[in-house]
């Protein structure tokens, strides 16, 4: 079949994340009240900030604005992972990063599931963290053989979802009518469903084990947790989240506010206290509670370089000894002066970054620049061309997740107070095993991305050889 009968990798992802953004709003109807408090600060943000909207417009990111979200989910099994990885794949969406969240007290690793190319990113970032559990870190091994044994009954694909795959991977593609009944189908595999697979008493078990080791084991499939809108402003919506009667979390993970946003703020709002059945008692089971849904936000900065990140991560290290957050988040204030000024060290002017090598810049040659081009040698190195005018060098947007702020969120969403700790068993070895291929290191895409944007811009100017 040709190539052109198929539908494009990227609108089958469009197709996929508004089908899941209309899903979780009917289930999580707060979910929409957050989508409204983000759509009106970002409008506000907009018409506050000309230079803001200017660079959104000129690198074609506005629209992606609106259209951003990333859901995520827990995985119970090496299997769960493996076909994961084939169904994103039909989305165009790649494994991208490892992150070892066993380290602040989670037992999981994961990956981020996403588009990798500029275009694709333009058209529709969605992403999804994708979590795998680590039965391993469960030191009951009793327990640990009953969570095992649970999840092995389980299938959490659609027949018809599995079919669609391997039709994808045999033609090349889907036709239209095929892709719509992949988004169906697909979407099956992330609904939430009240009816718990174990008995209250097996579930209470796996709690005291820990809450996320629970939330995965026990149901019918891995529900998306969270669906989070990308806003411009993240501490005005903080602010502004009880006034929608959303309560937010204490803190906002993360670096603190900039001039210049680096890498990834989050924040939250509590996980919905939701009815569930257990297996047993009367014939439609026995009552219970679990809560794992919950509402988030995200701001992006820049994507820095292993020397930025370095630095980045020294900085809150230092920070988080400083200062614990306490479960009820009562010296939250404590920590935010203290990681202000612990940051205060982190250079917060793009051309500090770009300059010192601590952040990825998209370079793009200026109407001067082309005007130059014709007439005269327009500059022998990279800086003099930026000092000229000739050269226009753009934030490139951070499209990943931070290990750290991952578990915080995780953490203040799971019930419970009690903090599990975990010696580091950071494997991404037996990860990649179990998703059956490499993640890509996203370092290498955001370096690959400078490179091409400034070659590019230097062939439109003329210039042959490489400038530093």
């Amino acid at each position: 079949m040709s190539a052109d009968a198929f539908v494009h990798a990227d609108e089958i992802r469009s197709m996929f994340s508004s089908a899941m953004s209309d899903m979780y709003r009917a289930e999580v109807p707060q979910y929409g009240t957050l989508m409204e408090l983000v759509s009106d600060i970002n409008a506000q943000k907009l018409a506050g900030d000309p230079v803001l909207r200017d660079g959104l417009v000129r690198n074609d990111e506005m629209d992606r604005i609106d259209l951003e979200r990333h859901g995520a989910i827990r995985l119970g099994t090496p299997e769960e992972l493996f076909n994961m990885r084939r169904l994103f794949a039909v989305m165009g969406m790649h494994p991208v990063g490892y992150y070892d969240l066993s380290v602040a007290g989670v037992p999981v690793h994961s990956t981020a599931f996403r588009p990798i190319d500029d275009a694709a990113l333009r058209r529709n970032p969605f992403r999804v963290f994708t979590s795998l559990l680590r039965l391993e870190l469960i030191e009951d091994e009793n327990l640990r053989a009953t969570a095992k044994e649970i999840l092995a009954k389980r299938d959490i694909f659609t027949a018809d979802a599995i079919k669609l795959i391997y039709l994808t991977e045999k033609n090349g593609g889907l036709t239209r009518v095929q892709a719509e009944q992949f988004v169906t189908e697909a979407l099956e595999t992330f609904r939430w469903h009240s009816d718990a697979t174990v008995s209250l008493e097996t579930y209470q078990t796996l709690c005291e084990a820990h809450r996320l080791i629970a939330d995965v084991v026990c149901f019918k499939g891995p529900h998306i947790n969270h669906l989070t809108p990308r806003t411009l402003d993240i501490d005005a919506v903080q602010h502004a989240m009880p006034e929608r009667g959303i309560s937010p979390k204490a803190i906002v993970e993360g670096p603190p506010a900039r001039n210049c946003p680096i890498l990834l703020r989050q924040t939250s709002f509590k996980a919905l206290e939701e009815q569930v059945y257990f297996v047993g008692g009367s014939p439609k089971g026995t009552a219970g509670t679990h809560t794992a849904r919950f509402g988030e936000i995200e701001q992006r900065g820049i994507a820095l370089t292993a020397e930025g990140r370095k630095l980045y991560d020294t900085l809150l290290s230092a920070t988080r000894q400083a200062v614990q957050i306490n479960a009820g988040g009562s010296n939250a204030r404590n920590y935010e002066v203290e990681l202000s000024e612990r940051f205060a060290a982190f250079p917060d002017d793009y051309e500090t970054l770009r300059v010192e090598k601590l952040a990825f810049f998209h370079y793009s040659v200026t109407e001067a620049g082309l005007n130059a081009a014709s007439t005269e040698n327009v500059g022998t190195s990279v800086n003099d061309l930026i000092d000229r005018g000739y050269l226009r060098a753009d934030p490139i947007i951070y499209e990943d997740f931070l290990p750290v702020s991952a578990a915080g969120i995780f953490q203040s969403n799971l019930g419970g107070d009690a903090q599990k700790n975990y010696q580091e068993h950071s494997n991404q070895d037996v990860f990649e095993q179990c998703l059956g291929a490499t993640v890509r290191d996203e370092l290498i895409l955001y370096a690959d991305r400078e490179t091409a944007s400034l070659k590019q811009a230097l062939d439109v100017l003329g210039i042959k050889k490489n400038v530093a």
